[in-house]
């Protein structure tokens, strides 16, 4: 997908608070790129589902979305006045996360900037999720802003799968990282790159086969594999300037890794990778992505393969 040199941020037009504003302004101060603010909104009673559509409910549409837009032109003022090009626009669409998806593959942005917000357990369990979906359909990388999120970033934590245990495709690590060394470059910060390998099966399996364990060949097991690891992670960062110490194999699974590693570093914002999933594979695996969102105490930046 060809793109515009251009930050698309969803407004959420039922708060007043937009952390993802103040880090879309911030980022297109560091990245030279313009904004667009979008509102995408929907209200079954005035959708004329119920009954038959009347030019009332038309204007009242109609009016709804003028709001918009003059709010979001409001938003935008002391923007423009910093000297940042900022286009709004305001549509009705349903559901929303499809009129997001649609949005994106209109305006080609190269981010969209959205907020994200603590999902129940059962919500997740279903996928009901705006953000769920958006994280699945949209083309562009994906920033979503936890609450209170400070607008400046300085340190970013790469997420990578060298050995592909995921099956994602093998380009997909270099495009998480291109993504998080253009970033780290624009903002000059840091950036960490991690990857985790879980060496559970091997304590499960050599378990299962003996009535007591013995450690030293476990032990073995789980040091070739961590060597195998590490040497698929030097593979894949040969060519990628990155400083002394920058890179991290870690044994773990890989929520509980990412949330102690963004702890431990100080990280400001993860860059992650997802990959598409057939409609079957949906009701019952969740992403990388979808699985850490509302766990690490950061911000995600989400890429999918091209």
């Amino acid at each position: 997908m060809a793109q515009n040199n251009s930050i698309l941020v969803v407004i959420d037009p039922t708060t007043k608070e937009q952390p993802a504003l103040a880090r879309a302004a911030w980022l297109a101060g560091k990245l030279d790129c313009s904004l667009e603010l979008f509102i995408c909104d929907y209200d079954q009673y005035l959708a004329g589902e119920r009954f038959f559509d009347t030019k009332a409910l038309k204007r009242a549409r109609s009016g709804l979305l003028e709001r918009h837009v003059k709010r979001l032109d409001k938003l935008a003022a002391p923007l423009r006045d910093e000297g940042i090009d900022v286009t709004v626009d305001a549509v009705w669409d349903h559901p929303l996360h499809e009129g997001i998806v649609r949005k994106i593959e209109q305006a080609k942005p190269t981010f969209v900037v959205k907020d994200t917000h603590f999902h129940s357990a059962i919500r997740r369990s279903v996928f009901s999720n705006t953000d769920w979906n958006v994280i699945r359909d949209s083309t562009a990388p994906l920033w979503l802003v936890k609450p209170h999120s400070e607008a400046a970033v300085t340190t970013l934590l790469a997420a990578v799968d060298p050995v592909h245990e995921r099956d994602k495709p093998a380009s997909l690590d270099h495009k998480i990282l291109d993504t998080a060394e253009s970033i780290r470059t624009a903002i000059d910060g840091t950036l960490h790159v991690v990857h985790s390998f879980d060496p559970a099966p091997i304590y499960a399996v050599s378990t299962d086969a003996m009535s007591f364990p013995i450690t030293e060949p476990i032990n073995e097991a789980v040091a070739e594999l961590r060597k195998q690891h590490q040497a698929a992670m030097d593979e894949l960062t040969k060519t990628r300037e990155l400083a002394p110490g920058s890179t991290h194999v870690i044994d773990g699974e890989t929520r509980e890794v990412l949330v102690g590693a963004v702890d431990d570093l100080g990280a400001d914002v993860v860059v992650i990778g997802a990959v598409s999933r057939s409609a079957l594979q949906r009701l019952v695996l969740g992403s990388t992505a979808e699985r850490v969102l509302d766990f690490v105490p950061c911000d995600l930046l989400i890429v999918r393969p091209d």
